[in-house]
């Protein structure tokens, strides 16, 4: 989850202490000024809109889930051409949270015995401390994750028309060592 010392553009904090049974429903649907401070936040162009819907239920004996959906429209600029570029962000939030003073919190992962990771399964709960849980910030980090690092245009390529007129570089020890190797098979 994002620094306590930084604030979710989207923060919502969600009550969790009394959760009813069948869950709590939170929708969060950005302003402009969230917007605007989220694509300040992903160095992004803009966002069109963002909008999570979210379920917070409890979980085991004092946990909390979070589970629900992000979409969000984007606008972000190619990494060949600068041209602005949109997208679509469609992502499934998940997030299980266990207070700090449980046994379980307490321990973690220094508690000893053998930790079982599936890396395509569940990530382990994370822990929260007062009766309030920052779902909004759980969503923008599955914003985050949906954000493609390196958008590009279709069709279009790096080229540069500088290199393709420049001689070509001397080969080092490394080419050589591969030529050599190449010849022998």
């Amino acid at each position: 989850m994002l620094e306590d010392e930084e604030v979710s553009p989207v923060s919502f904090k969600a009550f969790v202490t009394r959760l009813p049974q069948k869950g709590m429903p939170v929708v969060i649907d950005a302003n402009e000024g969230q917007r605007i401070a989220l694509a300040a936040a992903h160095d992004l162009v803009s966002v069109e809109r963002f909008r999570a819907e979210l379920l917070v239920a409890p979980w085991k004996r004092n946990g909390v889930r979070v589970s629900g959906r992000i979409v969000a429209d984007i606008t972000q600029s190619c990494v060949v051409t600068l041209e602005p570029l949109k997208a679509t962000i469609d992502e499934d939030v998940e997030g299980l949270f266990l207070p700090a003073e449980s046994k379980l919190g307490r321990l973690g992962f220094e508690g000893g015995g053998e930790i079982h990771v599936d890396a395509e399964g569940p990530d382990s709960p994370e822990t929260f401390t007062g009766d309030t849980i920052d779902v909004g910030a759980l969503a923008e980090e599955f914003f985050a994750l949906g954000i493609d690092p390196y958008p590009r245009k279709t069709g279009v390529q790096l080229t540069s028309t500088d290199a393709d007129d420049a001689p070509p570089e001397p080969d080092g020890p490394l080419q050589e060592k591969l030529r050599q190797l190449t010849r022998k098979t």
